[in-house]
């Protein structure tokens, strides 16, 4: 057992350390525009790996975590625009006293928005999580859109309807991968601790782990704010991804929301290493698919640009996955090295016999 946990370990540094040489090498060969998508991707894949820690591995369905990762967003954009260029975005209202003066580098900026999204997601997860099932859904997405209101109408500190534009362009492929690095290493270290037990039991069945002494609401309410937080993380990645941010519902609202629920799902719901892969090819289809929207041509017939194409071509392709992996990709299983070794052994079984 020791040897498989050793052996286990050395691959896993040994396969960080390929994906750094590699992201290394795309951030020298790749343009401004692919080196974007890699971030983007990485993104994802911590909002999806956060959604999933919640609705996969605890078995909450919570429908909320847009509105985390506006608080994020919101948080880390407010501490690292300077303070001049405060009073040049704020047009309506002068910007709040509470925020005029303040400034902070990107990393600090980061971990404040997560703690934020984290805090928020206490006070809300006090009452919600006391629901369960359509009810908790239906709630948790209330609070979400009840934030985006927020930031809507708090002139003063969000600068409203027109949003906070010229934000630092920090996010870059290091950023967002190391994020994502630590994101799977403390949720995946979750999992396999006592509590990630106690979690796996309320999925199973929360009665029963009530019944055997596990407190089902203080579980839950922690995982919901670990969960929070690392929206809230990959909220201030995405704000300096995007460099400008507003709290319209297409930036923010729902749709955020059931974007990251598609990869969730597609990948595998409570699988780690799914939520990944989904988040990867959920990123990489949005762009491909985006010539879907422009003027095309089919079968020498030329089609003119029809917004929203990508995503019903997006939405027709999902439902197919769904139909082919009725629970995703990965299921509810991970990628792990035995697995990896065990496929391998099999395909030389195989090519000996031949």
């Amino acid at each position: 057992m020791k040897s498989k946990t050793k052996r286990d370990l050395t691959l896993t540094v040994l396969f960080v350390i390929f994906v750094a040489i590699l992201l290394a090498i795309a951030n020298v060969r790749f343009d401004s525009y692919q080196r974007q998508i890699l971030s983007l991707m990485a993104i994802y894949g911590i909002m999806a790996v956060s959604l999933n820690l919640v609705n996969g591995i605890t078995g909450v369905f919570s429908l909320g975590h847009a509105g985390f990762i506006l608080l994020g967003a919101y948080t880390s954009a407010l501490l690292t625009i300077p303070p001049d260029q405060k009073q040049m975005i704020f047009i309506i209202a002068p910007p709040s006293p509470l925020i005029a003066n303040l400034h902070t580098d990107f990393f600090t900026a980061t971990i404040i928005g997560g703690l934020v999204a984290a805090f928020g997601a206490f006070i809300i997860g006090f009452p919600v999580l006391r629901l369960s099932g359509d009810y908790l859904a239906i709630a948790s997405l209330g609070f979400s859109e009840v934030l985006r209101i927020f930031a809507l109408n708090l002139q003063s500190i969000t600068n409203g309807s027109l949003g906070l534009k010229g934000l630092p362009n920090y996010t870059n492929i290091w950023w967002s991968w190391g994020w994502l690095l630590v994101t799977v290493l403390f949720i995946v270290s979750l999992v396999k601790s006592s509590y990630g037990r106690a979690l796996l039991a309320i999925r199973d069945n929360s009665i029963a782990a009530e019944a055997m002494g596990i407190n089902v609401f203080k579980h839950t309410l922690l995982s919901f704010v670990i969960s929070a937080f690392f929206a809230g993380v990959s909220g201030a990645l995405y704000a300096h991804w995007l460099t400008t941010i507003d709290p319209r519902i297409t930036t923010f609202g729902p749709i955020l929301t059931y974007y990251v629920l598609i990869m969730v799902v597609l990948g595998g719901l409570g699988s780690i290493s799914g939520s990944i892969v989904g988040a990867i090819i959920f990123a990489f289809l949005m762009e491909w698919l985006r010539a879907f929207e422009q003027p095309f041509t089919l079968f020498g017939k030329e089609f003119p640009a029809i917004q929203g194409m990508r995503m019903l071509v997006l939405s027709v392709l999902f439902v197919i996955t769904m139909i082919v992996w009725k629970r995703g990709i990965f299921g509810r299983g991970e990628l792990t090295w035995e697995g990896i070794i065990r496929f391998f052994k099999r395909i030389s079984s195989r090519g000996g016999k031949q």
